[in-house]
């Protein structure tokens, strides 16, 4: 039985017209009975393939839900929030909180509109790509975007909605869609929709000119190297580690690798959309300010913004090894109440019973600092030492390269603790970091073209694949290129002489990645297509656990919308 289109979901968009497959898109057709899809592909492919751009940015009503209802938002909160780099302050209203604590169901906004809206953009993609002949290079670049744009978002479904490739091609996966008028409805294995991804890649980059659309002169418009970026991510996900670096190698063809990143840094992010770095963003403009509603305003509260999310302890503990570095000092900025940081210093630490929810919460109590020994104390109760620890893990670097954490003990636990300026703006017990890589384009604090790829990555693709396969030389010499350019002083640079106490080049690599990718959308699959935990036991309102690599939490539900229509499997554990 055809589905009417208010169900917004799969089978609406196989049986759906092109014009109510656009909407929102701001597109102007007459609907598909009245006029061929060859006739409108002839005139208005460029603008119909701009339409699938702007159905990842355009806030769509879902379920009375119009506001910060967009693709990209819910995109960049569902894969950043379950993981660890993140702290909840506090409880919301908004669906964000139930990617953040595990806590999703098949009815929530996020869930069923990224599902809705995805699919909705592979239909268009596939109306372009069965009606365009490529004969022109106009025509060749808007039929290797299609590509690109269904391969992506492929690749954005399976990674939410199914196990990591890692854990079995056999695998549910979602819906493979490469036809407009399939009306089947199945769940292809995880195996099935990569091959298509890596095929749709292979194809854009053949179609796509290196330059890509100039349009604006912004990295909106995927180019070559953008497809072959974003394969290289796909054999890394896939293990195909022989194929990530050599897709690398083929797109730096000899150049320094130093010269593929953005020089000025600090200034990266609020300038994305026309930066070398970029390979491709989604692109926003001005009008297109979402304000309270946008991505950066949960880590943000300059502009009007929540700023409800801030860094974990952990990855600040990984930041604060080397404290010059710029993705530190520019992009999480610390909170004070008073103009600066405070001399006066308080030792924060987890509160409660150990091992109970209440270790969300911090405690915060004044030290001091004894120069006799080197140590700080603070007084709970009596007397208590703050244990400096030399480690191989998270913390600070000492002159001679060390890195060390705080720790103290509470009721016999052994508790990592932050030494931090006594005046730390704080909420429900957790110091404010307002984090900025999603803002401050063009003079706004909330607007910002999200970066979905970037070369950074790209090289740190490559770096592991490098790593997983024996050649260590190569792998540190492009986390290397990463760190200069992040400010980190040559006695933080790796080399097979030092090591700086890390086991093996995979580690170094694996830590890089969560440095450089953190809040873009990267450290759940990192963890998950590894086959590790993820370790949540720090501050904040997220709950106190590991989260098991093979708890099927780890998916997101099949929306309601879907599997009660097209009765297609749901994933385990809703």
């Amino acid at each position: 039985m055809k589905t009417t289109f208010e169900n917004r979901f799969f089978r609406t968009l196989v049986l759906g017209t092109l014009s109510l497959c656009t909407f929102s898109c701001n597109l102007d057709y007459y609907p598909s009975d009245e006029q061929s899809s060859e006739a409108i592909m002839k005139d208005a492919s460029s603008t119909i393939m701009d339409g699938c751009y702007a159905l990842m940015k355009d806030e769509i009503e879902y379920l009375g839900y119009p506001s910060g209802n967009t693709y990209c938002r819910h995109w960049f909160q569902m894969a950043e929030f379950p993981a660890d780099n993140i702290c909840v302050s506090g409880k919301s209203t908004d669906p964000l909180f139930q990617a953040a604590t595990y806590t999703m169901t098949d009815n929530l906004q996020n869930v069923g509109t990224l599902w809705m809206v995805g699919y909705k953009i592979i239909y268009m993609t596939n109306t372009l790509i069965e009606s365009l002949n490529a004969v022109t290079p106009e025509e060749q670049q808007i039929l290797g975007e299609a590509y690109f744009v269904r391969a992506l978002v492929h690749l954005n479904m399976v990674s939410l909605y199914a196990k990591p490739y890692s854990m079995g091609r056999n695998n549910p996966g979602v819906p493979l869609r490469t036809s407009s008028t399939s009306t089947e409805v199945k769940r292809n294995t995880v195996g099935e929709v990569y091959d298509q991804i890596v095929k749709d890649l292979q194809q854009a980059s053949s179609l796509l000119s290196v330059a890509g659309r100039t349009t604006n002169g912004n990295k909106g418009y995927p180019s070559k190297d953008a497809a072959l970026g974003l394969l290289s991510r796909v054999y890394l996900y896939m293990e195909n580690y022989t194929e990530c670096y050599k897709t690398v190698e083929t797109m730096l063809n000899g150049a320094d690798p130093a010269t593929k990143l953005e020089a000025n840094y600090a200034k990266y992010f609020a300038n994305a959309k026309s930066s070398v770095e970029t390979l491709f963003c989604i692109a926003h403009e001005p009008t297109e300010d979402r304000g309270q509603s946008s991505i950066g305003s949960m880590y943000n509260a300059d502009g009007g913004g929540w700023g409800e999310i801030y860094p974990s302890a952990p990855l600040l503990n990984l930041y604060e090894r080397y404290p010059s570095d710029i993705r530190y000092t520019e992009f999480i900025r610390p909170q004070y109440k008073g103009d600066g940081p405070s001399e006066r210093l308080s030792v924060y630490f987890p509160a409660g019973e150990p091992g109970s929810e209440e270790m969300r919460n911090q405690k915060a109590l004044a030290v001091t600092y004894d120069d006799a020994t080197g140590t700080y104390s603070y007084n709970d109760g009596g007397k208590q030492t703050v244990e400096k620890r030399i480690i191989n893990g998270a913390g600070e670097a000492d002159p001679d390269g060390e890195y060390y954490e705080y720790h103290v003990t509470v009721k016999g636990e052994d508790l990592v603790a932050r030494i931090m300026p006594s005046n730390m703006a704080v909420r429900n017990s957790h110091p404010k970091y307002f984090i900025t890589k999603f803002g401050y384009q063009d003079g706004s604090a909330t607007l910002s073209s999200p970066v979905v790829l970037r070369w950074a990555e790209v090289l740190l693709n490559a770096a592991e694949a490098y790593a997983r396969t024996g050649n260590d030389t190569k792998a540190l010499a492009l986390v290397n290129a990463i760190r200069t350019r992040a400010g980190i002083p040559d006695e933080g640079l790796f080399s097979a002489a030092n090591m700086h106490g890390y086991p093996s080049a995979i580690e170094v690599v694996m830590d890089e990645r969560r440095l450089e990718l953190a809040f873009e959308g990267h450290r759940m699959f990192d963890v998950y297509r590894n086959k590790q935990d993820m370790n949540r036991q720090y501050p904040g309102f997220q709950p106190w656990k590991i989260i098991r690599y093979t708890d099927p939490l780890t998916q997101y539900p099949i929306p309601n919308g879907e599997w009660t229509v097209s009765h297609i499997e749901q994933n385990p554990g809703y």
